[in-house]
Order: C-alpha cells, then structure tokens, then sequence
C-alpha cells in the first residue's frame, strides 16, 4: 500500500528524517530511551519527541566505556553518539528503568556533548498511594526541568493540544492492531512494525492525521485471510530489527499482536484530557501495563500476557529479547512456566541489534510454527 511507504521510510532513516524536519521546522530534537518518557510533555514544549534505538550496526567507540555484556541498545546508542550520528540532538530523557541506561545516562552526560540531559527517576514499585503521588510528582518536575532546558514556557493549553494529539496516535494505533488482529491480510507484520517504529520519530500532527488515513483505508478492505497462518504473539523488551517479521511470515506465522515497548507498551492508554493535566499524563504511566524494570505484583506481567494471548486467539508466543537484557531474562521463566500451565507453546528468541543469522533464524522460527 502506497500510504504505509512514508512510515517504512521513516523507519529506515529515522536519523535523516529528524535531521530534515529540525531543519523545516527550527525547532528542537529531545531523544528519550523509554516508553516511560513522556512525550505529550516533550511535544507541548515544542521539540520533537525521537526514540533512541540504535543503529543497528558495528560498535567500536562505545566499548572504551561499556562492559561487552551491556546490551546492543546500549552500546549502539552511545556509539552512535560518540560518532556524531546523533548530532542533531538538542537534548536527552532518560527515564531510570534497568542499570544499564541508568548506568548509561552517566556516562552519556560524560561524553556526548549535549547540553540538555534529563534523568526521570520514576518509582520502581507501582502499587501504592505513595508511589502514585511520587510518580506525578516525578512529571511536574520534568516539566519544569524541561522548560528550564528549553528556554520555553509549557502553557495548559499547549499542553492540552499535545494530550489530545498524542491520544489520536494511541486510539489509532490501537485501532490499527486491532483491526490487523481480526484480518490479518490487511497488512504484514513487517509493515505494523514500521508503523510503530515511524510513530516514535514522525512530526506528531502529521502522524495523527496519517494514522487516521490508514484506519479508514484498512476499514475498506476485506481481504482474505490465510487461515493456515499460525497466529503469535512476541513479547520482549524492544524490537527494532523488521528481518524478524518476514521469517515468521515465511515459516507459516503471522504476529497478531506484541508485548514490546516499541509496541502496544507503547500506545497502550490514552491520558484524560480535563482536570490537572499533568497528573493524568502521570496517572497513564502509573497505570499502564508495566515492563519487568517496573513491579507491580508478582504475577501482573504474566497475567496480562495471558490475557493478550485469550483476547487475540493466537497459538503460540515468541519471547524476543535482547542478549544481556537481565530484566527479561529475569522474567522469562516464570512467565513460560504461566504458559506452559495453560498450555500455550513458546519459544525464545535471544537477539542482538546488529545482524541475526537469517538461515538460523529460519530454521527455528520453522520447528517452533510446525509444533502448533
């Protein structure tokens, strides 16, 4: 589809697309680490909110400050700005999520060279009054220190355009997931991931209208659907490498939803537009479906994957995590012994960012879809 080729676009070269629309607009850039970063803020200050993945290539300067053992998104990320890549930055969030980007923002203030650089301390413990509170006061202060930053006044109503735009982006995202769930010829899984992908770079006005477009596109078609495709559901940390998509469609599977922080962690709630804004954005994180740096109850993580699994019908999960991510690894196996107990096969996928053995890839990818 013609509409989709912008986001795959952007998803190629999120880093020339950045660097284009700061030089349009005259404003701002503010990378950010985490789906904990919040954008609305960013975005009603008048810089564009640019998720930091990495580029997915050869890592050398990064290892004169990092242990081998970091994982490939740390180390692509600080590589990347210790060559100059990430240059057009005007600023960095980091909000305290594993010990490897707190540890990270350490060393990033150190040596990256940007004068902008913002910790966001949320509390790890997301199941009382007390951590309630802090979480919103944890926002109020990131909006003054950004303000500050900036050198910009962060008025209610900016703040209030920037909530609803940014819950346009989420109800279509949301609505596009769902829409592929129920008939997933509409589009391929690779073609949703460049979605989510471009929505964390894009201009948000432009992405609010273009989502729209590729709802009511997709609400006009009725495409058959491959019954014989095995329906999955990935869970993980962050997937930024498109090359995982296409072997499970060739392996005979189809993705029909994502437990990733660059996925439906990524969209999933909207804020309440009325009343103290700022607490509402902070009400969303607190209340959002949580990732293994935060914790919520023992079971919580496992529970609602069990429940995406329920909601969309699917078959088997795909655990997608980085090599030398602790959080999910730690998570994993309590979680496959949840899935086990409910009878629903998984299998691990432990990956890098920099390239994965395709035939290898494939051939597992095979096994695992052939067992369901």
């Amino acid at each position: 589809m013609r509409v989709l080729k912008q986001f795959h676009d952007i998803a190629n070269d999120p880093i020339g697309y950045a660097k284009h629309w700061k030089t349009e607009t005259q404003c701002s850039v503010v990378g950010y680490f985490c789906s904990y970063a919040p954008e609305e803020i960013i975005w009603a200050a008048g810089a564009l909110p640019y998720r930091i993945l990495g580029a997915g290539g050869s890592i050398s300067r990064a290892d004169g400050h990092l242990q081998a053992y970091s994982c490939s998104l740390v180390r692509g990320a600080l590589d990347d700005a210790l060559t100059g890549k990430l240059d057009f930055l005007d600023g960095t969030v980091f909000p305290h999520t594993c010990d490897s980007i707190q540890r990270l923002s350490d060393i990033w203030r150190l040596n990256a060279g940007l004068s902008l650089h913002l910790d966001l301390v949320m509390p790890v413990k997301l199941n009382t009054k007390s951590a309630e509170d802090y979480m919103q006061a944890v926002i109020k202060k990131f909006h003054h220190d950004l303000e500050a930053g900036l050198g910009v006044e962060i008025t209610p109503e900016k703040l209030s355009k920037a909530i609803q735009t940014f819950n346009q982006i989420r109800t279509g995202l949301q609505r596009i997931y769902e829409i592929r769930r129920d008939h997933y010829g509409t589009m391929s899984s690779r073609d949703l991931h460049a979605i989510v992908k471009a929505s964390m770079v894009m201009d948000r006005n432009a992405l609010a209208e273009r989502l729209s477009a590729v709802v009511d596109l997709l609400q006009t078609q009725n495409p058959e659907t491959d019954t014989s495709k095995k329906r999955l559901v990935l869970t993980g940390g962050i997937c930024s490498m498109p090359e995982i998509y296409q072997p499970i469609e060739d392996a005979g599977g189809t993705v029909v939803w994502d437990d990733f922080c660059t996925g439906s962690r990524y969209f999933e709630g909207t804020v309440a537009p009325e009343g103290n804004l700022l607490n509402s954005i902070g009400q969303r994180y607190f209340n959002r479906i949580i990732c293994p740096a935060k914790h919520r109850d023992c079971f919580s993580r496992g529970d609602s994957l069990l429940k995406m699994v329920e909601n969309t019908r699917a078959q088997g999960v795909i655990f997608v995590i980085l090599k030398f991510c602790d959080p999910h690894a730690f998570d994993f196996p309590y979680i496959k012994e949840l899935l086990d107990r409910a009878g629903i096969p998984s299998m691990l996928l432990e990956i890098e960012n920099q390239q994965t053995s395709e035939e290898q890839l494939r051939t597992r990818l095979e096994a695992f879809i052939e067992l369901l």
